[in-house]
């Protein structure tokens, strides 16, 4: 039995239409991934990526891109955007509004310093670990004018008991025109990753489609 939910629940959808989980736009695709950046996995992303000239948004942990700032730059030089996923993968149900905050800043000041810039409004985007965010933690963070990232489709490849072929097949299933695909550039998700991305980029470069980035 499944563990997470493959679809963006159409009543989340009603109770919060500003967290962007599809955009409009035609054969076009929006790969996201999350918790990197990590040297085991995210340069052979980056591959699967050029391979197609793909660019997608990666949704990082502050202290990977502290850890792994030569990569984090990588990402950025090959034309991907990047979005806040706090520090450390923090589940903001069970964390304070002034923790998850602080932890949120954290992430951002680490990114600026990294990036040797201000972020403009565009740049601006924030992914909850788990997709599990108050509503006052997400008030405070919409103010700081960033966009609440959610998805349309999320490959379930972090569960190491989910069957990657079932995986690439459900995800196929569910894609649609504007779909914000979530996967993992984690140790976690590897091995579905390694399976299900090169399909999924093949599959719709041989239909025409295009993947951009969120920005």
């Amino acid at each position: 039995m499944n563990r997470f939910i493959l679809k963006y629940p159409w009543i989340l959808k009603k109770l919060y239409p500003k967290r962007l989980s599809r955009v409009a736009a035609e054969k076009t695709l929006f790969l996201s991934f999350d918790d990197g950046p990590i040297p085991e996995v995210t340069p052979w992303v980056l591959e699967q990526l050029d391979k197609y000239s793909a660019k997608a948004t990666f949704f990082c942990i502050g202290d990977n891109i502290r850890k792994h700032p030569e990569i984090f730059k990588k990402i950025k030089d090959k034309g991907h955007a990047v979005g806040n996923h706090t520090f450390n993968h923090l589940n903001g149900w069970k964390t304070s509004t002034s923790d998850y905050l602080e932890n949120f800043r954290k992430t951002e000041q680490i990114i600026e310093s990294k990036l040797e810039k201000t972020l403009n409004s565009e740049e601006k985007l924030f992914r909850p670990p788990y997709g599990k965010i108050k509503n006052k933690q997400a008030a405070k963070i919409t103010k700081l004018n960033y966009r609440i990232v959610m998805w349309d489709v999320i490959t379930g490849d972090y569960d190491k008991n989910y069957d990657a072929e079932k995986c690439l097949k459900n995800t196929l299933n569910l894609i649609r025109a504007g779909s914000i695909i979530v996967l993992h550039d984690s140790l976690k998700a590897e091995k579905n990753l390694k399976y299900i991305l090169p399909k999924l980029l093949e599959e719709y470069s041989q239909k025409a489609w295009k993947f951009k980035t969120l920005t």
